[in-house]
């Protein structure tokens, strides 16, 4: 490997702060406003979606932990606190002795139904008012480029 770094040139660097600020911003307000809102946070919000979604309620544990990039120790400390309040429980897999299900409860149901309205109200106000059609179009293409490059990459 080269020892000396590639510096990124005034545009990149300009291009990356903007959307580092960007996503920080975005992204923390988004979770104050569900935290008020709803009494959910961001990552409480982030897995009752994808159980809801894309699991038809259930995933196994390690399924979770990867559609949503998390550490194991950090997807387990989620779902312990989330039982904890009645959002999810855990199940065992019958087929994998050591696998587990994490299934969305009807409280987690409930809480999902409840904060994803003012979730995309806020969604909408913050970040879709604020591009055209076509800018939109552009970064949803943009931004499916970067993730399909990502993939390619070592983890």
């Amino acid at each position: 490997m080269d020892a000396t770094p590639h510096w990124l040139s005034p545009e990149e660097k300009a291009a990356w702060d903007n959307f580092i600020r960007l996503q920080e911003k975005l992204i923390g307000r988004l979770s104050r406003y569900l935290q008020a809102d709803s009494g959910l946070s961001a990552s409480d919000y982030i897995v009752l979606v994808s159980l809801t979604e894309r699991g038809g309620g259930r995933m196994r544990f390690l399924e979770l932990a990867k559609l949503l990039e998390w550490e194991k120790s950090r997807t387990s400390h989620q779902v312990t606190r989330m039982t904890k309040r009645g959002l999810v429980a855990k199940e065992d897999c019958p087929d994998d002795g050591r696998g587990a299900f994490v299934v969305a409860t009807p409280a987690g149901y409930k809480a999902i139904e409840e904060a994803a309205p003012q979730h995309v109200e806020h969604v909408r106000r913050l970040f879709i008012d604020a591009l055209t059609p076509h800018q939109l179009s552009t970064l949803g293409r943009l931004s499916g480029r970067v993730l399909k490059h990502m993939e390619k990459q070592p983890d």
